[in-house]
């Protein structure tokens, strides 16, 4: 074999093992390349599902805030829980569940369990059979808590709002409060309790009527 016919061989080998290896090459580096694409391409699908998620959990909170807040006291139904103050938040729980926090008017209040269904009964229709009632102790609900909204709705059923709850005793338990027969404040109480455990009796003595007072808590 002669050295020039070596050296076209020799020649030719490199070639094709040169275009060999540019193509394995190049079929790697197209390898790597969908690869990389395709996390990259995950990862934007990823954080955009996320966000598409974080913005639809939010939306669906308001539109539950907006029922559960609409759910009626069971003993003052001329209220909504929203005007009496007790919801405190209606949020996403640590196990992705929503969850409606609620402040009781006081620990022995018979609505409590009435309370809970209904607001089960809400998240059920809102589309969140396993969302959860969760009772709240403090901060401790307050009469101040109650909304105006509210307290025009209490007057205009004929039971007198309370007054400051930082009020001195006498004024927290009704004496003084406008009369809403006659407008008079020669108003006293006359029993410690009304229809619910939460209101008191009052008596006007310019009317000689009696009327219903939540008290100031």
């Amino acid at each position: 074999m002669s050295a020039a016919f070596q050296a076209d061989l020799q020649s030719d080998l490199q070639a094709d093992l040169r275009s060999d290896l540019q193509a394995d090459l190049r079929s790697d580096l197209r390898s790597d390349l969908r690869s990389d694409l395709r996390s990259d391409l995950q990862s934007d699908l990823q954080a955009d599902l996320r966000s598409d998620l974080r913005s639809d959990l939010r939306s669906d909170l308001d539109r539950i805030a907006d029922r559960v807040g609409a759910v009626p006291d069971p003993e003052l139904p001329m209220i909504s829980l929203a005007d009496l103050g007790v919801i405190r938040a209606v949020r996403e729980g640590a196990d992705g569940d929503v969850e409606v926090v609620v402040t009781p008017t006081y620990l022995g209040c018979p609505a409590l369990s009435a309370i809970e269904a209904d607001l089960r009964t809400v998240l059920a229709e809102c589309g969140h059979p396993y969302g959860r009632v969760t009772w709240a102790l403090a901060p401790a609900w307050t009469t101040d808590w109650i909304s105006e909204a509210g307290r025009r709705k209490l007057a205009d059923h004929g039971i007198v709002p309370p007054g400051d709850a930082g009020a001195p005793l006498p004024v927290r338990l009704g004496l003084g409060r406008p009369c809403p027969h006659c407008g008079s404040v020669a108003t006293r109480p006359l029993g410690p309790f009304g229809q619910t455990g939460c209101q008191t009796i009052l008596v006007c003595t310019a009317c000689k009527e009696s009327f219903p007072h939540m008290k100031a808590v």
